[in-house]
């Protein structure tokens, strides 16, 4: 999806987890990405190294794998691919802290000539006003959804 270089994923068989291995100057890392249900058709989006111990995200990992672009790609294509899935869907993206929020945030502006025609987003503002997503402006959170696909 939006033509970016990706790793290839599987899913769990509920296609709210999916797997992907980062590969660089670290070595292999197991990478997780989770839709979590918060109510009706909102999911929250969670990513991190996958811990080998309980299975789930280690959101807070830095592995400095040197492979960022890929990744993004990676989540970019995993979030289509849920959307196109579960066609009712919107998705939650916030990073666990200020600086991962802000990737994410750079990554949207990097590829918004990409994601603008196929994905409705919004950025959430101090203060926890939603506003449709403007180049320039930094936000808390984000919510999408394909366009087309979500029904009100």
């Amino acid at each position: 999806m939006f033509g970016l270089d990706k790793y290839q994923y599987t899913s769990d068989k509920t296609f709210m987890a999916y797997h992907f291995t980062s590969n660089g100057p670290q070595g292999s890392i197991q990478k997780i990405a989770k839709f979590n249900l918060i109510e009706d058709n909102l999911y929250n989006f969670g990513f991190g190294d996958l811990d080998p111990v309980t299975g789930d995200i280690s959101d807070t990992a830095v592995s400095d794998n040197k492979d960022v672009d890929v990744i993004m790609g990676t989540l970019g294509s995993i979030i289509y691919d849920f959307t196109n899935l579960f066609a009712n869907s919107i998705v939650s993206v916030q990073g666990t802290n200020k600086v991962r929020t802000r990737l994410y945030q750079m990554n949207i502006n990097k590829h918004w000539e990409r994601i603008e025609p196929v994905f409705e987003v919004y950025g959430l503002l101090e203060g926890d006003q939603w506003e449709l997503f403007r180049k320039g402006v930094n936000y808390q959170a984000f919510l999408g959804y394909q366009k087309g696909m979500f029904i009100f």
